[in-house]
């Protein structure tokens, strides 16, 4: 058997690689839909965001420490690259909420364009106005990530994640509460 040239065995490793990382990510996809689905509201938006989160790890994976584990570090990049695309889509985003606001298709509808009840709506709209980091967490706790996971992945202390999401839980209960008196005052309850 020849030993292989340098182009040949490049050519492996770069295979190998792909092999790796495409059996991960297979085995993390969740991470990806989930992180998707809480940055972006609409199919076509919760398509591009994946796209551009597999697109991130794949060119960051290279860099992957296997002494970590993959699904901390794929949230991390998953996390990252979906706070840039909020910021970058931000204008437009906030125009489509506008326009249909406008039209009165305000109700919430869950990924798959079916009514849900309210106050599970009620919590998604609260979560969905959250800036991007609190965000961040409530996905992460949600998961059921521990908070020294959570601290891992967005790189700040498990006592920081555990007075964020204390304040955060207080935050969307008030949020909560508001949409249910809403809802109350315009259909006549009290």
């Amino acid at each position: 058997m020849r030993p292989m040239s340098q182009p040949e065995n490049t050519a492996v490793t770069a295979a190998t690689g792909e092999a790796r990382f495409l059996a991960l990510l297979e085995a993390h996809r969740t991470i990806v839909v989930h992180v998707a689905n809480a940055y972006a509201r609409h199919l076509a938006d919760r398509e591009d965001l994946a796209q551009e989160i597999v697109a991130g790890a794949w060119r960051s994976f290279a860099r992957y420490d296997a002494a970590r584990t993959f699904s901390t570090w794929l949230y991390r990049v998953a996390l990252n690259t979906a706070i840039s695309w909020a910021r970058r889509n931000a204008r437009h985003l906030r125009q489509r909420e506008a326009d249909e606001t406008a039209l009165g298709a305000i109700a919430v509808h869950d990924p798959d364009g079916l009514a849900i009840d309210d106050d599970v709506g009620d919590l998604r709209a609260a979560v969905a106005a959250l800036d991007e980091l609190p965000r961040a967490l409530v996905i992460l706790h949600l998961e059921g990530n521990t908070y020294a996971a959570i601290a891992e992945i967005l790189g700040i202390t498990e006592t920081n994640v555990a007075t964020k999401l204390s304040r955060i839980k207080t935050q969307l209960r008030s949020a909560i509460e508001r949409a249910r008196d809403a809802r109350r005052n315009t259909h006549g309850i009290g």
